[in-house]
């Protein structure tokens, strides 16, 4: 069965979906942590959920972010500086968070760094640069 069609275009998920859905398991992923007991349960949600963000920005990084740039409305450049600070504000974070022992306290400082600048970063990709996007990408480049 193929995808079903809206007028002319198809209405299937696009990268800008795809997006939204990274930041769902984001958050549910933050959730998990915060019913996580011991090292182990810990462990077993932090670890993929520290490299699913540093996937995620890396992938926004190389393809939306400078296609944004090329072809975006006139605050792409901002909204890229800013997403790129964010990105790297969240992997301080990761990278905190992993010099120390999981379930310490220098561990949880850098996974609230880490939480805190995402839920910050997701708000502001969500209600600008996704728009944006939209608003300039052909349906068959999204």
């Amino acid at each position: 069965m193929g995808p079903a069609r809206n007028g002319n275009m198809a209405a299937m998920d696009d990268i800008t979906m795809l997006i939204l859905d990274d930041h769902a398991t984001f958050r549910r992923g933050f959730a998990r942590l915060d019913d996580a007991k011991g090292e182990e349960q810990l462990r077993a949600v932090w670890e993929p959920l520290a490299l699913h963000l540093d996937i995620h920005a890396e992938a926004e990084e190389t393809i939306l972010y400078p296609y944004l740039l090329k072809k975006g409305g006139k605050d792409a450049g901002d909204e890229t500086d800013d997403a790129i600070r964010d990105h790297n504000k969240i992997r301080d974070g990761v990278s905190k968070a992993a010099a120390h022992p999981i379930g310490s306290d220098g561990w949880l400082e850098g996974v609230w760094q880490a939480r805190t600048e995402n839920s910050e970063h997701l708000a502001e990709e969500e209600d600008e640069v996704l728009p944006d996007f939209r608003k300039h990408a052909s349906f068959q480049l999204r």
